[in-house]
């Protein structure tokens, strides 16, 4: 009964030597069958389409399938094509329609072009190494990964801690893991992540993309686009980054670390790219969109050039219907198929145009409402590269959280010594009340970070008082010059014992303020052990020991790091830095800020040398007071402050000092006797509440 339930297709039609039939119009991409593989695209300008079926690395195809009439319906080419093995070749397209570059037509049949569904790409699986054929192609991949009964509890938004990481860089030079630079090499390293405590990784970009894009020699070094954000299909995983070769069977590295991941309770994030794509502007090259519906798929000037809100040549037409399906559809079959816990999305205020910025962009809010995406997280780089800034208005639909770029300027600016930066650094703590209406975001809205792949390392925040990108070979001019750094005494490396010591008290510092912020906790992977860049804050083209972690750095950043791992697990034991506890029992607000008096904080001074947030609240959990108290001293001397009173038994017990050299945390918090503390210069204390 049920093999006559199951569909059956036979040939129609003869075409080239190929039997095939009309397909399955709604199935994007190509998809194998039993008997037939099934061949879909769709474009609204062209006139013709052919398939074309190479044999591997051939330049030439060794078929050309033209799509008869009677597989075309609307603006979808469906065929099904008899006798295929998946293994015997790689496809792509050939177009055929107007060449009219001012109203953005763009079809030519001498341009082979890439499925915009393909689930792998050839071309590029060996890093660094240029097209062997002269133009992407697609396989078709077995999708029939046996995720088995995987269903990880999903951890809420405000209890993550997400640590950013290049899957190159992460482990290209560390000698203890077997595939260094690969998914295989990250899996070899969760245990290292589970003593570190964080529970979600967030990926820069992983789709395929083109690093050889703009390749160049600067001083002996060949620079390449190291980084990733120029991505050539959205639906295939970038080959280059598995340790093994897997025709036909892409992706199967990467889904093997995410479940390894989601076994210990990490979470993965995918940095995905829908701004732009790699084809550039008027001079760059073919590669798929532009072939199958230029003037659909980026945003045209009237006389059909590209509009450049990216900085990177041209822009998705995020919010026309097409698109906006194509998108939907790609990050559900990232979700469906590789079970990712969410996507931070680059420049994602170019998600909200349509040539100027929407009030209800239909994109942004399709993905707030969408079903299946409905436990997914969605987080938005909230600014744009055509001088649009939304931190704190991005649309969010009750659903999208933000990079809070304003976290980072504000904190980083008092932890460094920018007394007048107390009061905006305070609300940036307690969760940016002032840009976040909890009512309608949520506690959710805010991912704090003070570091990520974008500026300085946090190493570097506190080595350089100026950016160093002589290496990119643009004389020093690329590059963020806000970065409300401090070098602590001299530039770069040095033997001073004193500067040497401030770095790793700041680094301290920035580890605690981070782990006690209401909000979602960001930090860049190798912070937690010193890694440098040298000073280069925007190493986009340096695929080599300027981008990549220098785990021998541990060693030395030992203190650091066990600081960092200490933190994870306070922050994790605090339900009221997190919002999650419930009213305090000992009357305390949910948030309160202090100054050296405790409930007093004149924020029309000036200067502010010393201000703390405490957050309140009663575990349920533990059926008792949580209570935390987050003094900050960025000023150069030591100052005595007094503590709130704790009634109903109540004592203050420090957790972490970073200004006690002798022991800077504390496995068990040791109770203080006095009703008053000696905050050291340039140092943060950590206290919390309890009956012992």
């Amino acid at each position: 009964m049920l093999e006559e339930m199951m569909p059956r297709w036979v040939p129609t039609e003869n075409v080239n030597g190929f039997e095939i039939c009309p397909g399955l119009y709604r199935d994007e991409g190509a998809t194998a069958f039993q008997s037939a593989v099934n061949f879909t695209v769709h474009s609204k300008g062209a006139v013709t389409c052919e398939l074309l079926l190479f044999h591997r690395k051939e330049p030439e195809p060794y078929a050309v399938i033209p799509f008869p009439e009677n597989c075309r319906i609307g603006d979808v080419f469906s065929m099904m094509v008899f006798g295929l093995d998946i293994e015997e070749f790689e496809y792509a397209y050939r177009l055929d329609g107007p060449w009219k570059p001012k109203e953005g037509l763009l079809f030519d049949k001498k341009h082979i072009l890439l499925d915009p569904y393909a689930k792998a790409v050839t071309g590029q699986s060996v890093w660094g190494k240029a097209l062997n054929t002269g133009g992407y192609r697609a396989r078709v991949v077995r999708n029939n990964f046996f995720w088995g009964s995987e269903k990880p509890d999903k951890i809420p938004m405000e209890k993550l801690i997400i640590y950013e990481m290049h899957v190159r860089g992460f482990t290209k030079m560390d000698k203890s893991v077997r595939h260094p630079g690969t998914f295989a090499g990250i899996k070899e390293k969760i245990p290292y992540l589970k003593t570190l405590g964080i529970n979600a990784v967030e990926l820069m970009p992983i789709f395929e993309f083109d690093e050889l894009q703009g390749s160049r020699e600067v001083d002996g070094k060949k620079l390449i686009d190291y980084w990733g954000y120029n991505t050539v299909s959205f639906f295939a995983p970038n080959t280059s980054y598995a340790a093994s070769t897997e025709y036909n069977r892409e992706g199967v590295e990467l889904k093997e670390l995410i479940r390894e991941l989601h076994d210990n309770q990490i979470e993965v994030i995918l940095d995905v790219v829908f701004n732009h794509t790699a084809e550039g502007n008027e001079c760059g090259p073919f590669i798929s969109f532009k072939g199958f519906d230029n003037q659909i798929y980026y945003m045209l000037t009237p006389d059909g050039k590209y509009y450049n809100f990216s900085g990177c040549g041209n822009t998705v037409n995020c919010n026309h219907p097409v698109v906006i399906k194509m998108i939907q559809d790609c990050l559900r079959y990232w979700v469906a198929e590789y079970r990712v816990d969410g996507f931070r999305f680059d420049l994602a205020s170019i998600l909200g145009r349509n040539g100027s910025p929407m009030e209800n962009p239909p994109l942004v809010k399709n993905l707030a409402y969408d079903s299946l995406l409905a436990d997914t997280k969605l987080i938005a780089e909230a600014w744009d590269a055509g001088g649009l800034y939304q931190v704190g208005s991005f649309p969010a639909f009750r659903r999208w959280s933000e990079w809070n770029g304003r976290y980072r300027d504000d904190v980083r600016e008092y932890l460094k010594g920018g007394l007048w930066a107390a009061g905006a650094a305070l609300q940036r703590i307690a969760g940016s009340p002032d840009i976040y209406d909890t009512r309608i975001r949520g506690k959710h809205a805010s991912v704090n970070f003070l570091t990520c792949h974008d500026g300085f390392t946090l190493y570097d925040l506190y080595s350089y008082n100026q950016k160093h990108n002589e290496a990119n070979g643009w004389g020093n001019l690329d590059g963020s010059d806000d970065n409300r750094s401090w070098n602590c005494g001299a530039e770069g490396d040095t033997d001073q014992v004193m500067v040497v010591e401030l770095r790793h008290r700041m680094m301290k510092n920035a580890f605690a303020v981070l782990l006690c912020s209401r909000g979602t906790p960001m930090f860049l992977a190798g912070d937690e052990f010193g890694n440098t860049q040298f000073g280069n804050n925007n190493a986009y083209c340096q695929d080599n020991e300027i981008s990549w972690l220098d785990w021998t750095r541990k060693e030395k950043f030992q203190d650091v790091f066990d600081f960092c791992a200490y933190m994870t697990a306070f922050r994790k034991r605090h339900p009221s830095i997190t919002g999650d506890a419930g009213a305090s029992s000992l009357g305390f607000p949910e948030i309160s800020f202090h100054g050296e008096v405790p409930w007093k904080l004149d924020f029309s001074r000036p200067e502010i040398r010393t201000a703390a947030v405490m957050f309140a609240g009663y575990d349920n959990k533990m059926a008792k007071e949580d209570c935390v108290y987050l003094l900050m001293n960025p000023y150069w001397e030591g100052v005595w402050v007094e503590l709130p009173q704790l009634p109903g038994g109540y004592s203050w017990h420090v957790a972490a000092n970073t200004g006690d050299k002798k022991q800077e945390i504390y496995q068990n918090p040791v109770r203080i006797s006095e009703e008053r503390i000696l905050v050291g210069p340039r140092s943060v204390i950590v206290l919390e509440a309890d009956q012992q």
